[in-house]
């Protein structure tokens, strides 16, 4: 199994991504340490998990939240010994964040995605490898999307996120790579099964005057497979990255956009 005796941390692990990498992660023999901030939906994905003989603990965490994030690894170090691997997955609801012409969206908006995934991603790999250094080794996982790369319309503040995202992940790569840390991130495209991406393409759609089903046919028309990515190749494809295998790859945002860009 390519993750044998790793030990993951999930922030987000309630969500569609988070949930679906904690289980290709526990499939792949990973302990898993799950958080959220809803302890409900964190502790259905353990169920799950345990079900199928993997091994998962919840712990109710707020990854904006520095004290809450440093407590809850220094619990985790103290169980499992070591930190091998940081996967963010959190996101915020996108009523009013999307789907609102720049000119008429207010600063406060704008901004909340910035300051949400700016913080949540320093703060959870901060932290992480500040207990990754003591082994020398680690990976740190990050997710952005194509708002990252290029200018499309009406997505507000989270275009702005996203390329910060892409940044800081470059950049913590160039400062942990001496302390054996890699430091990657995925950018995948759609994912309709995602509820989050449901609403969202609800908000264009709406903003465009067209059904939901024609704005992700026009998204999904811009990928050389006429479709977008799924839940399921972006929860592989994590897998990959966070094994031995790909201990070539850091300072990298994965491609996993179908076609839609070219890097």
């Amino acid at each position: 199994m390519l993750l044998e005796n790793k030990v993951a941390v999930i922030y987000g692990a309630g969500g569609a991504i988070g949930s679906t990498v904690a289980r290709a992660f526990a499939s792949e023999g990973a302990t898993l340490f799950l958080t959220g901030r809803r302890r409900a939906s964190v502790e259905a994905v353990a169920k799950d998990i345990i079900s199928a003989g993997g091994v998962a603990e919840v712990a109710e965490v707020d990854a904006l939240d520095e004290g809450s994030v440093d407590r809850h690894l220094d619990a985790v170090l103290e169980k499992a010994g070591r930190v091998d691997i940081s996967f963010n997955a959190i996101g915020i609801p996108n009523t009013r964040l999307q789907g609102v012409p720049l000119r008429e969206l207010d600063v406060e908006q704008l901004m909340l995605p910035v300051v949400t995934y700016a913080r949540s991603y320093f703060l959870t790999s901060r932290l992480a490898a500040r207990r990754m250094s003591a082994n020398r080794s680690g990976v740190i996982m990050t997710v952005t999307s194509t708002p990252a790369r290029t200018g499309i319309p009406l997505v507000g503040g989270v275009a702005l996120a996203m390329a910060a995202v892409d940044q800081l992940t470059r950049s913590l790569s160039a400062e942990l790579a001496a302390d054996g840390i890699r430091v990657v991130g995925l950018r995948p495209t759609g994912m309709r099964e995602s509820g989050t991406i449901q609403e969202v393409f609800g908000l264009h759609a709406k903003a465009w005057g067209i059904t939901w089903d024609e704005f992700h046919e026009r998204i999904a028309t811009r990928s050389h497979t006429r479709r977008l990515t799924t839940l399921a190749e972006v929860a592989n494809t994590a897998v990959f990255i966070a094994s031995d295998k790909a201990s070539g790859i850091t300072g990298n945002v994965v491609n996993l956009t179908m076609g839609s860009f070219d890097e």
